[in-house]
């Protein structure tokens, strides 16, 4: 799909199908991030791939929404080197999970709140590095309507896309009514 269409449809996947993902998906969708823009062209991440089951329910529960993680196919921790910026660091997040849609791979983004658990978990992550981020990815499976087992409607504060009239201000700020 071009690349309008890609973003336009990109949509948060937390219900997976069981297939396997190829290594040549995963690879592509790394490079996705490994292309990505930074500040400087710092380039300042690293990938934890994580494919084992046990490994994924363990890191689904490093997150207050990562539950995702545990029914996924692969999960990609991004993490941060020294001085990585968010904005460096969700530009990154932001690519794989274009690639991945683009590839028919649907994805979520997963804040890891227990950092110190999800570096046990990855194992020899150096201390200085973030481990904050985590995505799953899979071929996506109809969604059961349920965030954490919570009704969705209760856990997104809306559905759908504000439209472009209550975002854009033009020249100046104007005050909307």
């Amino acid at each position: 799909m071009d690349a309008y269409q890609c973003v336009r449809t990109l949509r948060s996947v937390r219900s997976f199908r069981p297939e396997a993902l190829s290594r040549e998906a995963i690879e592509r969708i790394l490079q996705a991030g490994r292309w990505s823009g930074s500040s400087k062209n710092t380039q300042p991440w690293q990938f934890v791939v994580v494919q084992d089951r046990a490994r994924l329910e363990a890191l689904s529960r490093c997150g207050a929404y990562a539950g995702h993680l545990a029914g996924a196919a692969c999960g990609i921790v991004v993490v941060g080197e020294p001085g990585a910026g968010g904005l460096d660091l969700g530009r990154c997040a932001q690519n794989l999970m274009l690639v991945a849609w683009n590839e028919g791979i649907g994805s979520c983004i997963a804040s890891l709140h227990d950092e110190g658990t999800a570096r046990d978990i990855l194992g020899g992550v150096p201390a200085d590095h973030g481990v904050r981020t985590a995505i799953s990815f899979g071929y996506p499976a109809p969604p059961d309507d349920l965030i954490q087992g919570r009704p969705r409607t209760s856990v997104l504060p809306r559905l759908g896309r504000r439209p472009l009239g209550e975002l854009v201000h033009w020249e100046q700020w104007t005050a909307r009514a």
